[in-house]
C-alpha cells in the first residue's frame, strides 16, 4: 500500500494523491485473505498457549520434583556419611577397648608367669641348697677323715712304736 501511495500521482495544492481504484481493491482483497490466516495463526498460538503453559508447568513440576529428590539424596548421603563416621568412631572405640583388655590380660598373664617362674626358681634353689648341704656335709666328713689321717700320720712319726699302736687302738 505504501508503494501504491508513493507511486500515485499527486493532486496539486492539497497534498492529496490519486490512487488507482483497481489496485487498491486488489490490495484490500489480499488483506482480506491474509488477515484471516494471521487471525487463525494467532488463534493457533492462543490455543497452543494453554498447551505450552501446561507443558511448562509439567516441566517445572518435574524439575522441582527432581531437585527435591536430589536434595533428599544429598541429605541422605550426608546422613549416610554421618552414620559411617559414627560407625567408624564406634569401631575405633571398640578396638581401643579390646586393645586395653588385651594389654591388661597380657599384664596379668605376665605377672602370673613371673610369679610361677619365681616360685620355680625358689623351689630349685631350695633343692640345690639341700643338695649343697649334703655335699657340704660330705666334704666336711671327707675333710675330717683326711684331717684325722693326716694327724695320725704326724703322730706316728713323732711317737715311738708303742705309742703308735696305742693311738691306733684308740681309734
Amino acid at each position: 500500500m505504501e508503494t501504491l501511495v508513493e507511486t500515485s500521482k499527486s493532486v496539486p495544492v492539497r497534498g492529496n494523491v490519486l490512487i488507482d481504484r483497481k489496485k487498491v481493491m486488489e490490495l484490500v482483497d489480499q488483506l482480506r485473505l491474509t488477515i484471516p490466516e494471521e487471525i487463525r495463526a494467532a488463534e493457533d498460538v492462543l490455543s497452543q498457549k494453554d498447551q505450552i503453559l501446561n507443558i511448562a508447568q509439567n516441566d517445572a513440576r518435574r524439575t522441582k520434583s527432581m531437585a527435591e529428590d536430589e536434595f533428599r539424596d544429598r541429605l541422605n548421603q550426608s546422613e549416610v556419611v554421618v552414620q559411617a563416621e559414627a560407625r567408624a568412631a564406634e569401631t575405633v572405640r571398640e578396638a581401643e577397648e579390646r586393645i586395653t583388655r588385651m594389654l591388661q590380660q597380657s599384664e596379668v598373664e605376665a605377672l602370673s608367669r613371673r610369679t610361677e617362674a619365681d616360685a620355680y626358681a625358689l623351689r630349685s634353689l631350695r633343692s640345690m641348697e639341700l643338695e649343697l648341704d649334703k655335699l657340704v656335709g660330705s666334704v666336711r666328713k671327707g675333710i675330717q677323715v683326711l684331717a684325722i689321717q693326716a694327724s695320725s700320720n704326724l703322730d706316728l712319726r713323732s711317737y715311738d712304736g708303742e705309742e703308735a699302736d696305742h693311738a691306733e687302738s684308740l681309734r
